[in-house]
C-alpha cells in the first residue's frame, strides 16, 4: 500500500515477469559483450535515441540528417528541428553528471533540452496546461502553484524508494507526464530522465535506444498514458514501458549477431567510398536484400558509415564511406 506522497501503482504478474525477463536479457548481453559498449556503437545508439524521441514530438529529421547535424554538416530542414537535435545531443551527453533526484539537475536538463525553443527553459511552467486530442481535452495538468511541491515530492520519493529501478524509472516517467511541470518538452524530459535513472542501475542502459521502440509503438505509448490517467495509477504505463525495454534489448542482441558483417563492410570501405554494388562485389555477395539488412543498414544505424549524398538516398550516384567523425 502506498503512503500519501508515494505514487500509486500495482505490481501485477505481468510487471514481475517483465522485470525478470529484462534481467535475463541484460545478463545475456553483458555476458556476450564482456566489455563496455564500443564508442562507435554508443554514438550510433545515442543518435537513434535522439532521432526517435524527437520524432515522437513531430520533428521531421531522419536518422541520417540527425547524424549530419551532429557532425556539423549542413542539413536541409526546419531551423527548429535542427535546434532540437543539437539541444538533445548536448543534454544526453551531459546526462552522466546529473543526479536523478536533484531538482537543480532536472531544471538544468530542461534548460539544455529546450534552449532557444521556449521562453523559459529550465523553469517550471507559469500557467495552466492541458493535453488535447482534436477538440477534446484528454488531460488537465495540476494547477501551476502545485507544480514545485509535486515535483519536490516526486524527486524525494525517487531518492528514497526501494522499488526496483526498472519500476521506479517507469513510475517517475509517468508521474512527470501527469504533473506536466514544463510549458513544453515534458515528453522528451520524461524519456531522458528515465534513461538517466536506468543508467544509474545498469550503465549499459544509457546507450539503449528504447525510444526507437516507443516511436514504433507510439499509439500504445499514448494509450498507456491515458489508461493510467483513467485508473489513477501508473500500472498500465509501467507494463508498456517494460515491454518496450525488453523489445529494445532483444533488438540490441540481434544487432550484436551481425557485427562481423558490419566489420567486413567497414574494412571494405577503408580506402575509399564505394557504391552498394561495388561493396557487394568486394564482399562476394549477390543478394541485395541480404546485403542491405545484414551489412548496410546496421552500419548506417550505428553511425559507422554514411552516404555521400545524404539528401538523395536513392540517387544512382550514391556511394558509402566511413563516417568522417567517428
Amino acid at each position: 500500500m502506498s503512503t500519501p506522497d508515494e505514487p500509486p501503482y500495482t505490481l501485477t504478474p505481468r510487471v514481475l515477469t517483465l522485470v525478470a525477463e529484462i534481467g535475463e536479457a541484460l545478463g545475456r548481453i553483458a555476458g556476450k559483450a564482456g566489455a563496455p559498449v564500443p564508442p562507435a556503437l554508443r554514438r550510433g545508439n545515442r543518435l537513434r535515441t535522439i532521432q526517435a524521441s524527437l520524432a515522437i514530438e513531430n520533428n521531421s529529421l531522419t536518422l541520417e540528417q540527425v547524424t549530419a547535424v551532429i557532425a556539423g554538416k549542413r542539413v536541409l530542414g526546419a531551423p527548429k528541428d535542427i535546434q532540437e537535435v543539437r539541444n538533445a545531443f548536448t543534454a544526453y551527453e551531459a546526462m552522466e553528471s546529473w543526479k536523478p533526484w536533484s531538482t537543480k539537475d532536472l531544471l538544468a536538463a530542461h534548460k539544455l533540452l529546450m534552449a532557444g525553443l521556449v521562453d523559459r527553459p529550465g523553469r517550471f511552467r507559469a500557467g495552466g496546461v492541458g493535453i488535447a486530442q482534436g477538440d477534446k481535452i484528454v488531460h488537465l495538468a495540476p494547477p501551476t502553484d502545485r507544480v514545485p511541491g509535486l515535483m519536490n515530492d516526486l524527486l524525494a520519493w525517487l531518492k528514497r524508494t526501494d522499488a526496483h529501478p526498472l519500476i521506479a524509472s517507469c513510475v517517475f516517467h509517468y508521474e512527470l507526464e501527469f504533473i506536466h511541470p514544463f510549458a513544453d518538452g515534458n515528453g522528451r524530459m520524461g524519456r531522458l530522465w528515465q534513461t538517466l535513472i536506468l543508467s544509474r542501475w545498469k550503465p549499459l542502459l544509457a546507450w539503449l535506444p528504447v525510444e526507437t521502440v516507443i516511436r514504433e509503438r507510439q499509439v500504445e505509448y499514448y494509450a498507456a498514458l491515458a489508461a493510467s490517467d483513467k485508473t489513477g495509477q501508473s500500472t498500465a504505463f509501467i507494463e508498456f514501458l517494460l515491454s518496450a525495454l525488453l523489445q529494445a534489448l532483444s533488438e540490441a542482441a540481434e544487432t550484436d549477431q551481425v557485427s562481423d558483417q558490419v566489420k567486413a563492410l567497414i574494412k571494405c570501405l577503408a580506402k575509399q567510398p564505394l557504391t552498394a554494388l561495388a561493396c557487394m562485389k568486394k564482399l562476394g555477395l549477390n543478394h541485395r536484400p541480404t546485403f542491405r539488412k545484414n551489412y548496410l543498414q546496421p552500419a548506417l544505424d550505428a553511425g559507422l558509415i554514411e552516404r555521400t549524398l545524404p539528401d538523395k538516398p536513392n540517387s544512382r550516384l550514391q556511394q558509402y564511406r566511413l563516417c568522417l567523425r567517428r
